[in-house]
């Protein structure tokens, strides 16, 4: 189970938000370059950043509205069921954020995972950190 630990002073909060932001930053480069490679030149950071953070907000959000009440009507299996709805709704928020169609964020999603994966080996390989587990395998 994953928990959340906030920091309990001020410049803990302050250092925790800004490496929010540089995460958000970070991931919204392989989404930047997915859409890039699906739509051309046309696709900017801002679409970017901006499909990225509202994927992860509309994702949870559905998640949690689907899970929760249906888990307790039918068990374990209300968790794949929001992870699939929340996945289609993460999809129609890249479709909107840049203008393209289903296949087209199906395009830009499976670009910016490979992009990423090989941005988190590079970190590991320069740094020694990685990014969380986001691995399918």
């Amino acid at each position: 189970m994953v928990t959340l630990h906030f920091p309990s002073d001020p410049l803990g909060f302050v250092v925790y938000v800004v490496g929010l932001v540089i995460l958000w930053v970070v991931v919204s480069i392989p989404v930047y370059f997915g859409g890039r490679a699906v739509k051309g030149s046309n696709a900017s950071f801002g679409e970017a950043m901006g499909a990225t953070l509202g994927g992860v907000v509309a994702y949870y959000i559905v998640f949690f509205i689907i899970a929760i009440p249906l888990g307790a009507v039918i068990g374990s299996a209300a968790g794949v069921i929001a992870l699939l709805l929340g996945f289609i709704v993460w999809l129609a928020v890249f479709r909107a954020a840049f203008h393209t169609s289903w296949l087209g964020a199906i395009g830009i999603v499976v670009t910016a995972w490979l992009i990423l994966l090989v941005l988190d080996f590079l970190l590991v390989l320069a740094f020694g950190v990685n990014f969380p587990n986001f691995y399918p395998f």
